[in-house]
């Protein structure tokens, strides 16, 4: 998901506590994402309900959630809207690799091969219809504000940002760098030691952050030179060039002043419109002027969805909402009762 472009990306580690007072414009989808390959069995396997069901985004929604707000943090969730034409191309592909590694996924669980397994089943991993509309129930019943895009998540949610109502974008993909995003957090959703795939090491995970005048500053580029990055490596509107990966697609837009002088410095032709792509970035398709709305908390209604229909323990529920109403001792407004 997203253009990978991460290499030529200087961030600042960052404690939550940098982020506490501040409304943060989370890119739903992507996050939700995040809990679902994070959140898994050692087999690969998503966490379910005793039915059978997915569970493992609501949990996240619930537990990571009320630790950021703990934090201070004040979350809206930007869902994504219909996806634009030049984009479906890409949803159909990524469909296409989550089948092949569903297979393999229960092959290597057959096999007891549940590295491979784990492995194939964070590629497996897909977010439906249903799962969106439990993310929005269970967000509703939290009083959490949603606000619902008009195409891309990380787009509107930058476009919160550059109308200074939101501090941040929080997500993991690096389009919202190329959409002009002023300020971006990353690892927002899950932070801690993460296994590296068939290796006996670890990572530590770590929120980050960057801000995208300055990355377009140490690099020495234009807006426009950045999203030319963005479409040699690919992005969700366009497939890349082989062989060419950040470091080289740098050095081929360095001092050019047009995507057709980069691509007849590679000697290299594409078989889709660039300008059409640079407009995706350069203005994307969003709302303005969005009404961020907060609303008091269905404590039963929330604890009735987690306990009663999807089987959380109850007292794990009680302690997360415990933290989302919990008064900060530096504010004297609740955690949700001020936003902006």
């Amino acid at each position: 998901m997203g253009t990978p472009i991460g290499d030529l990306i200087e961030t600042e580690k960052i404690d939550l506590s940098k982020l506490a007072g501040k409304t943060i414009a989370i890119d739903a989808h992507n996050i939700l994402y995040q809990f679902l390959t994070s959140i898994r069995g050692p087999d690969g396997r998503p966490l379910m309900n005793a039915e059978g069901d997915v569970t493992s985004h609501i949990a996240g929604l619930l537990y990571r959630t009320s630790n950021l707000i703990e934090a201070g943090i004040k979350p809206v969730f930007v869902f994504d809207g219909p996806p634009s034409a030049l984009k479906k191309a890409t949803l159909e592909k990524r469909r296409e690799i989550r089948t092949s590694a569903k297979v393999e996924m229960e092959k290597a669980i057959e096999e007891g091969d549940l590295e491979k397994a784990r492995s194939m089943g964070a590629r497996a991993i897909s977010l439906n219809k249903e799962m969106i509309e439990e993310a929005h129930l269970a967000l509703q019943s939290m009083g959490l504000p949603i606000v619902q895009a008009k195409q891309e998540g990380e787009a509107q949610a930058g476009e919160l940002v550059k109308e200074k109502k939101a501090y941040a974008v929080a997500t993991q993909d690096y389009d919202a760098l190329l959409c002009g995003a002023p300020i971006v957090v990353r690892n927002m959703g899950v932070t801690g030691k993460r296994k590296l795939p068939y290796r006996n090491a670890y990572v530590n995970v770590e929120p980050e952050l960057f801000e995208t005048e300055k990355v377009l500053h140490q690099l020495k580029l234009t807006q426009k030179q950045m999203i030319w990055i963005g479409m040699l490596v690919g992005t969700d509107f366009n497939e890349k060039i082989p062989m060419i990966g950040p470091k080289k697609a740098l050095k081929a837009v360095e001092g050019k002043k047009s995507f057709e002088e980069v691509l007849a410095g590679l000697k290299k032709t594409v078989d889709y419109n660039p300008e059409e792509i640079e407009e995706m970035f350069l203005h994307p398709v969003v709302f303005k002027d969005v009404e961020i709305k907060q609303t008091k908390m269905d404590r039963e209604k929330v604890i009735a969805f987690y306990c009663d229909k999807h089987g959380f323990d109850h007292v794990r529920v009680t302690n997360a909402l415990n933290k989302i109403e919990k008064k900060p001792e530096d504010e004297k407004q609740t955690a949700l009762s001020k936003w902006g």
